[in-house]
């Protein structure tokens, strides 16, 4: 199994940046996919970027995209989520995931971090 940590998240004012980290021990993750997830209070979770194993393939959800940017690091076995131009709206739990396709929903994804809180005030 691949066990994945996220890191980097905390308390920000809109318009900031944060940059958040997802580290991967048990194996390599350089034949998964991986992706970013977040759930706010009350709503469910939802889609936020992916990328594809050799970072040819990326998505992202409309909300995010040209504010966010998701990459990868194989060789150090990380996943990172540089978010910017961040608004209160982006507040949530983060977590990362990998799997086997660079897919939108969580079903196509095989092992999950615990997540971590970013909130970003107005």
């Amino acid at each position: 199994q691949v066990e994945l940590i996220e890191s980097g998240g905390g308390l920000v004012q809109a318009g900031e940046s944060l940059r958040l980290s997802c580290a991967a021990s048990g194996r390599t993750i350089s034949s998964f996919a991986m992706g970013w997830f977040r759930q706010a209070p009350g709503k469910e979770r939802e889609f936020v970027a992916t990328i594809n194993w050799s970072s040819a393939v990326t998505y992202y959800e409309d909300s995010v995209k040209g504010r966010f940017t998701i990459s990868r690091d194989n060789s150090k076995n990380r996943l990172y989520l540089e978010m910017n131009f961040l608004k209160p709206e982006d507040t949530a739990f983060y977590t990362c995931a990998a799997g086997g396709i660079a897919g939108s929903t969580a079903q196509e994804y095989d092992y999950w971090g615990r997540g971590i809180q970013v909130t970003v005030s107005s």
